[in-house]
């Protein structure tokens, strides 16, 4: 079976298996777990910020983030088709007390003068908008990046309005590999960024959420109130530090891979994609011209081997990680070419 559903399929590898059987531990809840201690520290350094936090899941980060920033009955300015308001169960209204309005953007950038539109102003009949998130790479846009500079010009409008700005950068990484430029260079101008490491970077579990040191006080008591106290996490967090070490550099693997995976796709016919689109990882095409949902495609890929998901009622997606090689990318190619071919 080729697993082509997401870069959060991937098994740790060999040396992170090591690292967690060696890992040193303490109760991380009294922080006391000196290897939970140093991924913080090597994670918040390599975002540019001064503390950091590790957390179950990136929806923890992200919701932990909302938490520590906003107060009850505030409003959260997120792109449309960003994860924290299509994924994270309403967790913003259900957590935070937080109500999102949604701002209309192009592969997750936001023009700055819709975003001064969407600021509320001082009104005693409207709420006030206490946080502006950021999606960088964005998932639904297809694995697109944000450049420094666009980052730059929409926190600017928050910062013209006292409003903090939150980074949810899962695949961060991916994004400073695309674009050539250090994570820190697209985390200068937020508050707060949250990171994956089991995304792109192959680590079994884990995110990290970095801000100030304040912030990230603050969202510690938080994290416990959630139930994300991990005691002996050590063992986890050995396998992020692999993962920050060894598995950030080989990124550019896994959007060579996009790549040809969607120029083969392109030339399948039935299946529609622009591959000059492709920027990272997530490759998405449409299956519309087949005269089939992409519920039905991916039912009859499973059948010959392949797993995908879907993102829309014709749109699949599929995305390259560390444990697709270049063989199974051409053999998945030949079997999708294969069953198009008997349509």
């Amino acid at each position: 079976m080729i697993d082509l559903r997401s870069d959060t399929v991937t098994r740790p590898t060999e040396n992170m298996r090591k690292a967690m059987a060696t890992a040193e531990v303490g109760d991380d809840v009294f922080g006391e777990d000196p290897t939970v201690r140093r991924l913080e520290e090597t994670g918040a350094a390599m975002v540019g910020k001064e503390a950091a936090l590790f957390v179950p899941s990136g929806t923890m980060g992200n919701q932990l983030a909302a938490l520590t920033h906003v107060s009850r009955g505030e409003e959260v300015l997120v792109e449309a088709d960003s994860h924290i308001f299509y994924y994270e169960l309403g967790g913003l209204a259900f957590l935070s007390g937080a109500q999102t309005r949604v701002v209309p953007g192009k592969n997750g950038f936001m023009k700055p003068e819709i975003l001064r539109e969407a600021v509320r102003e001082k009104d005693v009949h409207q709420p006030h908008t206490g946080l502006l998130c950021l999606e960088n790479t964005h998932n639904r846009a297809g694995g697109t990046v944000l450049t420094p500079e666009e980052t730059d010009l929409m926190a600017a409008v928050a910062r013209e309005n006292g409003i903090p700005v939150h980074l949810d950068g899962a695949r961060i990484f991916n994004a400073a590999c695309r674009l050539g430029v250090d994570a820190r260079e697209l985390t200068r101008s937020v508050d707060s960024v949250m990171f994956c490491l089991s995304k792109g970077l192959g680590a079994p579990v884990g995110s990290l959420l970095a801000g100030n040191c304040r912030f990230i006080e603050q969202a510690r008591k938080i994290r416990k109130l959630l139930g994300g106290g991990m005691r002996q996490a050590g063992i986890l967090a050995a396998a992020g530090l692999v993962a920050l070490k060894e598995m950030v550099a080989r990124l550019a693997e896994d959007h060579e891979q996009a790549q040809f995976l969607a120029e083969g796709l392109a030339e399948i016919p039935g299946l529609s994609l622009n591959p000059a689109t492709v920027q990272t990882n997530i490759v998405l095409f449409s299956v519309d011209d087949l005269n089939m949902t992409a519920e039905r495609f991916l039912a009859v890929l499973q059948d010959n081997g392949v797993l995908g998901v879907s993102f829309g009622k014709y749109i699949v997606r599929f995305v390259t990680h560390t444990d697709v090689s270049p063989a199974q990318v051409k053999k998945a190619l030949q079997r999708i070419k294969k069953i198009c071919a008997g349509l």
